[in-house]
């Protein structure tokens, strides 16, 4: 023992920080493999199934990361496998990038208290999610912008490949090269940063070209699709939220840093810039709708950089951080035990997914399962059960990357369990429930002869882009069916045209018409819709949706934007 603390005295301030974050990354690893899969990182797992250059959600690096660590381990260690030796890695360049040159062993326990008590870093030190690859690969291109600033010749080269593994890894990756350009406005004068960003557009033409054939899909999602009303309690969960993240105990302290920290490198005034840049921007973007506390993730980097550059200068300053710091991990300890443990009963999704989703496996007796309100849900049963399973969009929700797998259509002509979304008209009392481990309840109806319609593609003529409320609208659509089955509107399935309005409302008329696409056929349908009065001031997007009772749907249109004027 007296050797072995003999060798952690001798330790260099470089060494002594790469043995901390070799601690941290053991318990990241054991974290890893002993607490279930959240729901995201289920979804993820299905990404992993199929290898693409995009998903509806995000780009594929996380998908590659999680087929990676599965590829080597089973389970949810394999899941995450990657995601754990990433935050070591992104810490220690960050360290590298910022470290004094009169550093001392002290500083080197200082940056890693810092870190460590950065509440964010914790819980994403661990799980499969796109904000680890996000993470290093933007320490990757802070350390490629120092080398545009120092004026090396490679800089170029490598600003283009981390720009472009940034996109691989999460669209925010563009808001890190916004803020850091932003914050040193002379680079923009250098040619390399502009050969660095042909670079980046080259190697990211894979990702377009897969979105160009999914019509933009995760584009349209991100930059609208999320939109909903303006809510106080949106703006007000953000700050609440930004404050427990970045931990309470340092706020203060990081604001009295941010005024009186000048840096003196590129490097340093991104940092110094970013996190005021995230903050801001997503306070804005929550006035909008809900905004996820990871979004600003990239900024803790610059909160680590700023807090540890102002302790390590004011002695008393210092004493607070380490004690503050280190009742914060032990704190913080005791969360992570209760992850993988559950000693107070906690209702959560990293729980009792086993016994929930194995009681759903027995009912379902080997039939697949059609999951319409929880798209990850439908991902843990399948990872949890080994069963087949499938999410079909909601218009009252979402869509999702469910939407570009076509598991639905290997179901057809089989009994299947389909959750409900809706109250069906239960008069053969077919309607049943089961109350789950997880304290969810799974209530569904048995289908003998599943037919799904969700690949059938109605295409409209005549719909304008604005109308007044009770206009007569002469409309012509053009319904064509692939499946090897005919679908009969009128009987089982109505056809209905949908105005959804951000996420909170969805107004859905039934049409009276009646015909049967034939199976692989096309079908020519006329129709007259009258624009009803409540409608009336509102902005939407209108299509038109297949229904069938008890069943999620979505849009078997290309939703258009339609304004409807006031009365």
């Amino acid at each position: 023992m007296k050797r072995l603390l003999d060798t952690y005295r001798r330790l260099t301030p470089d060494a002594l920080l790469l043995f901390w974050l070799g601690v941290w990354w053991a318990c990241n690893l054991l974290q890893a493999g002993l607490t279930e899969l959240a729901d995201d990182e289920a979804y993820y797992h299905m990404f992993a199934e199929g290898l693409a250059w995009g998903y509806f959600d995000h780009p594929p690096a996380v998908a590659l990361l999680v087929r990676l660590g599965g590829t080597l381990l089973g389970g949810e260690l394999g899941v995450r496998l990657c995601f754990t030796l990433l935050q070591p890695l992104y810490l220690w360049i960050l360290w590298r990038l910022v470290r004094p040159a009169d550093a001392t062993r002290g500083d080197a326990s200082l940056f890693a208290v810092v870190s460590a008590a950065t509440l964010m870093l914790q819980l994403y030190g661990f799980i499969a999610v796109p904000d680890g690859p996000l993470m290093f690969t933007s320490a990757l291109f802070l350390a490629a912008l120092n080398a545009l600033d120092r004026g090396q010749r490679p800089a170029w080269l490598w600003l283009g490949l981390t720009m472009a593994a940034m996109a691989y890894s999460k669209y925010h990756g563009a808001l890190v090269v916004l803020f850091a350009l932003a914050a040193n406005p002379r680079l923009l004068r250098r040619p390399a940063l502009y050969a660095g960003g042909g670079l980046a557009l080259l190697l990211l033409v894979p990702h377009l070209v897969w979105q160009a054939d999914h019509d933009w899909a995760s584009f349209a999602y991100h930059l609208s699709g999320r939109n909903a009303s303006f809510r106080w309690n949106y703006v007000a969960e953000f700050l609440l939220n930004m404050l427990a993240v970045f931990n309470p105990l340092f706020v203060p302290l990081y604001v009295r840093a941010w005024r009186e920290v000048r840096p003196a490198t590129a490097v340093g005034r991104a940092l110094r810039w970013m996190p005021a840049a995230f903050v801001g921007f997503f306070l804005l973007s929550s006035l909008r709708g809900y905004v996820q506390p990871q979004w600003t993730i990239v900024a803790s980097f610059g909160w680590v950089w700023l807090l540890f550059a102002y302790a390590r200068r004011h002695p008393r300053t210092r004493r607070y951080v380490v004690r503050a710091g280190l009742v914060t991990v032990a704190l913080v300890g005791l969360v992570r035990l209760e992850m993988i443990f559950n000693p107070l009963g906690l209702r959560f999704e990293v729980f009792d997914n086993r016994p929930a989703f194995g009681a759903l496996a027995r009912e379902a007796a080997g039939r697949p399962v059609i999951f319409g309100l929880r798209y990850a849900r439908a991902a843990k049963y399948a990872f949890y059960t080994g069963g087949e399973a499938y999410c079909q969009p909601n218009v009252f929700y979402r869509t999702h990357h469910w939407q570009f797998r076509d598991d639905d259509t290997r179901f057809a002509g089989r009994e299947v369990l389909v959750e409900c979304t809706s109250a069906p008209a239960d008069t053969t009392l077919r309607v049943r429930s089961l109350d789950l481990a997880d304290g969810s309840r799974f209530t569904y109806f048995v289908d003998p002869d599943f037919r799904p319609v969700r690949r059938v593609a109605v295409a409209c003529e005549g719909l304008p882009r604005q109308v007044a409320p009770g206009d007569s609208l002469r409309l012509v659509l053009t319904v064509d069916n692939p499946y090897d089955w005919p679908v009969v509107v009128g009987r089982d399935t109505e056809l209905a045209m949908l105005f959804k309005q951000g996420r909170s409302r969805v107004e859905e008329y039934p049409l009276d018409v009646r015909f049967e696409a034939a199976a692989g056929g096309r079908e020519r349908v006329e129709l007259t819709f009258r624009v009803p009065e409540e409608l009336a001031g509102g902005s939407f997007v209108a299509g038109f949706a297949l229904r069938r009772d008890g069943y999620a749907h979505w849009f078997n249109s290309r939703p258009q934007p339609l304004t409807v004027s006031a009365l």
